[in-house]
């Protein structure tokens, strides 16, 4: 239309066109699902909101997730990732854009699953998450079995049948969710709160534990590919046997695990030995611990029975020492006589070498050595005497001293007494004194109020008291009987 023909249309301003287009945008494309690559994603916003756009061969839509959203997801986005995101188409009016606000975010199709679970493999493997020396050894006979698995699957059921079969065992059951929306977290919380049951609580802490789900499609299995089930794994203190899906099936956990099952019914199979062979075990060992101890006995007979063939008879060991005792009997009397005549040579040689001579110089030269001695002891003694003789004075000296400096501190002392003596006897004195005027004071105050009080003073105005034979006072006249014996008191 010619632009002079649109003289008479109504104008807009630019938010108002902009808020127009906005409002057709969101009302013809309301909830919409997109699939694309995602690009620029350099990871969440200091806000927490993530912004990136989604493209294909030929096109590219700008695209934001709130932080609420963001963290609600159970894939997060990564660049050049493929995904099925779903949200609402808008607009932003400062640059004249048009964008989805995602809602949800999936991966699109299985080679995008297969891609993230590859690429998270290598993150938890390089942690050291899936090393061999972290996996710990199963127990041989646990006496608790956890089970972590929902409770109303085959699973379950398979596993119990296949324990009662071979070794019944008590079995624990941690229900969960085995797959979809917050199924991860339960089965991780499962874990971890097995792990943290206490020894010998009212609930027993299992021996071993057997995480297990049934078979089914990547996206099915998927939650056990998730970071906080596979670490929860790794961390478990209790040995874990892995048994989620078929043989053909392979999740993160069963790197985490100390054990891999290919089915739920393995995973009991080698949780527990049979029962039956077992005891067909046991039996055929102790038979054989019989045999064997049959044979070590006859063996040991046969030995004893040899030695004792090839062993000589009592005469023939007493043979010989018999013989050596009677000829060391015959040559008893020429050593003793022979060791007589040896002494005797030998203490007259002694003899023969003490003469008169020989003491009287060795009483010399002990009366030489006594005569040394006695003067270095004099010499000995007379230091000692001048060391303690001056000591001692050095001793006086500082005795006279300190008696004459103890004698002042004793007479400062007493000088510092009597006058304290002083001050108290004349504290004393006056505090006597004031105590005697008190007293007077309450003796005559006393005297003066017993002087009110007597009956003396009622005498002394012209009365009289009268008293019976008994002493009693008599109050009236009535009382006064005929001879009677009165005492009668005037002032």
């Amino acid at each position: 239309m010619p632009a002079e023909n649109l003289i008479n249309a109504p104008e807009f301003t630019v938010s108002e066109l902009s808020s127009a287009l906005k409002r057709t945008v969101e009302d013809r494309f309301g909830h919409v699902r997109v699939r694309g690559e995602i690009s620029g994603f350099r990871g969440p916003h200091s806000s927490g909101h993530c912004y990136f756009a989604l493209k294909d061969e030929s096109a590219k839509i700008e695209a934001v997730i709130w932080k609420f959203a963001h963290a609600r997801m159970r894939f997060k986005p990564q660049e050049g990732l493929e995904v099925i995101a779903t949200g609402k188409l808008t607009t932003y009016p400062n640059s004249s854009k048009y964008q989805i606000v995602i809602e949800s975010l999936e991966p699109a199709g299985i080679g995008a699953l297969m891609a993230l679970m590859e690429e998270r493999k290598k993150k938890l493997a390089a942690e050291g998450l899936f090393d061999e020396a972290r996996k710990q050894s199963l127990p041989w006979l646990p006496e608790v079995i956890g089970v972590v698995t929902s409770p109303t699957g085959a699973v379950i059921r398979d596993i119990l049948h296949r324990l009662q079969d071979r070794f019944p065992r008590r079995v624990l059951v941690w229900p969960v969710k085995v797959q979809g929306e917050g199924s991860a977290e339960q089965v991780a919380a499962a874990i971890r709160g097995f792990n943290a049951l206490p020894e010998g609580g009212r609930i027993p802490r299992p021996d071993l534990l057997i995480v297990a789900r049934g078979g089914g499609s990547l996206e099915d299995l998927w939650s056990f590919n998730e970071e906080i089930v596979v670490r929860a794994a790794a961390d478990s203190m209790i040995p874990l046997i892995s048994a989620v899906g078929h043989e053909t099936d392979i999740t993160l956990i069963d790197f985490a695990a100390d054990k891999r099952a290919p089915t739920p019914t393995a995973a009991a199979e080698m949780a527990v030995p049979v029962r039956s062979e077992l005891f067909a075990e046991v039996e055929s060992l102790a038979r054989r611990t019989m045999v064997c101890w049959q044979r070590g006995q006859e063996s040991r007979r046969n030995e004893l029975r040899a030695a004792a063939r090839a062993l000589p008879s009592l005469s023939e060991l007493l043979a010989i020492p018999r013989q050596r005792l009677d000829h060391l009997g015959a040559a008893l009397p020429r050593g003793l006589k022979a060791n007589t005549h040896a002494h005797h040579r030998r203490f007259s040689q002694l003899s023969a070498g003490l003469t008169l001579k020989v003491l009287r110089g060795q009483v010399a030269q002990a009366n030489h050595r006594l005569t040394v001695s006695g003067e270095r002891i004099s010499l000995s003694a007379r230091a000692l005497l001048r060391n303690r003789r001056d000591r001692f004075a050095g001793l006086e000296v500082r005795l006279k001293t300190s008696k004459l400096s103890n004698a002042q501190a004793q007479r400062n002392t007493i000088a510092r007494d009597r006058e304290r003596t002083h001050r108290l006897a004349e504290r004393a004195r006056r505090a006597l004194l004031t105590a005697l005027q008190r007293l007077d004071a309450r003796v005559a105050h006393s005297g003066q109020l017993l002087s009110a009080l007597s009956y003396r003073g009622v005498l002394a105005r012209g009365f009289a008291l009268v008293r019976d034979e008994h002493g009693h006072a008599v109050h009236a006249a009535a009382a006064v009987g005929p001879s009677a014996r009165l005492s009668i008191e005037f002032a």
